[in-house]
């Protein structure tokens, strides 16, 4: 993808809990070589038994022990990355058969409670040097981690109400904490537009895609999210008074989101799901969808949005040729990129020059500059 195209930044994800930081490091490094440093990285912590048990582990480790993986995971990445070759190492002198100076390329002799990395890094520096830091979670620690480390977040919710407090909270910390400009981190909402040239078309529409969702699949992703099984429950019981605060406060959130269901049970949860995930999902005219991520933008304080779909190719067709002529229309969506041939990290910020990890990013301690 990167070889067909000159500027879309690709960012993938990675989990810190079952990857060696010195393999991942190379492995990034290269694609962000031949992408010309066009490459994110989303980091994630897990949060599958099965995936424990399919990669040599008996158990997936604790929550917040998953975070302080990550965080060390990070710090020694970075060091690979920004800390191990000088800017200047590589000297490329084909005459007198020197690709690099070895005394500019140094190993990082990281040593921690999970992680020994020697070093030194395998690869020379690529263009953004260490891709474009992106991150998913909203837990205390997920949260707290974001605030260190996220150049772009994940956040997802029915209403802007239920991730405005979210992003309050990272936005602070990353300012108060960590000395970062709270400005530069971009929050991304998860919308799932069902849209149809009226609304009643649009409402036919989801009416026809929810008829072919599961119940009992959307209850098992609900499962897999959340770490709560609903089966324990009845199909009729008000999940509002169930014994679990997990429960009881996604209710809550969804209630206020939704006011027009008039009773969260399992089914009416599924249903939700069904259709959209966990994200939000609006359904209506170009201009109903267009007035809701302003709205979004407005209250929440997000910065863009990660499209769901409800039909692969088909709901990016509807949103191409019906939702982005209204978006243009209001000055909300542009052509081109702000640094044309630029980096991920360039055409995030907006701003030639900033190929590299910003001076309040932690990664940036780690710089081995020329001088």
């Amino acid at each position: 993808m990167a070889a067909a195209t000159k500027n879309i930044g690709f960012g993938v994800t990675i989990a810190t809990t079952y990857e060696q930081p010195y393999h991942l490091a190379r492995r990034l490094s290269t694609v962000d070589h031949l992408s010309g440093g066009r490459v994110g990285w989303n980091i994630v912590t897990g949060y599958l038994d099965s995936a424990a048990r399919n990669l040599g582990l008996t158990e997936q480790p604790p929550h917040d022990e998953r975070y302080a993986i990550a965080d060390e995971y990070v710090d020694a990445i970075y060091k690979l990355w920004q800390s191990s070759w000088r800017d200047d190492a590589v000297k490329l002198d084909s005459k007198k058969g020197i690709y690099t100076d070895p005394s500019l390329v140094r190993p990082i002799n990281h040593q921690g409670k999970y992680f020994t990395v020697p070093g030194p890094h395998v690869c020379q520096p690529s263009p953004q040097r260490t891709p474009v830091i992106m991150q998913a979670g909203t837990s205390k620690a997920g949260k707290a981690f974001s605030a260190k480390n996220a150049e772009a977040i994940f956040v997802a919710g029915h209403s802007p109400s239920v991730i405005a407090k979210n992003i309050a909270d990272i936005r602070t910390a990353a300012r108060d904490e960590y000395n970062r400009d709270p400005s530069t981190i971009k929050f991304l909402a998860m919308l799932c537009p069902i849209i149809g040239k009226t609304q009643e078309e649009a409402d036919a529409k989801y009416a026809d895609y929810i008829q072919y969702g599961s119940e009992d699949g959307a209850l098992a992703l609900f499962g897999g999210w959340t770490g709560i099984d609903l089966a324990q429950y009845d199909d009729d019981q008000e999940l509002r008074h169930v014994e679990s605060n997990a429960i009881r406060s996604a209710v809550e959130a969804w209630s206020k989101a939704s006011p027009s269901v008039p009773k969260w049970t399992k089914r009416a949860v599924a249903k939700h799901i069904q259709v959209g995930g966990l994200g939000a999902t609006v359904i209506g005219t170009p201009e109903k969808v267009a007035d809701e991520m302003e709205r979004w933008v407005r209250e929440a304080d997000v910065d863009g949005f990660n499209i769901a779909y409800a039909l692969m190719p088909q709901t990016f067709q509807d949103v191409i040729d019906l939702l982005l002529p209204v978006l243009k229309e209001r000055g909300l969506f542009w052509d081109g990129y702000a640094v044309d041939g630029g980096t991920y990290r360039e055409n995030l910020y907006g701003k030639k020059g900033v190929a590299r990890p910003p001076a309040d990013h932690p990664a940036s301690k780690y710089h081995w500059r020329a001088e």
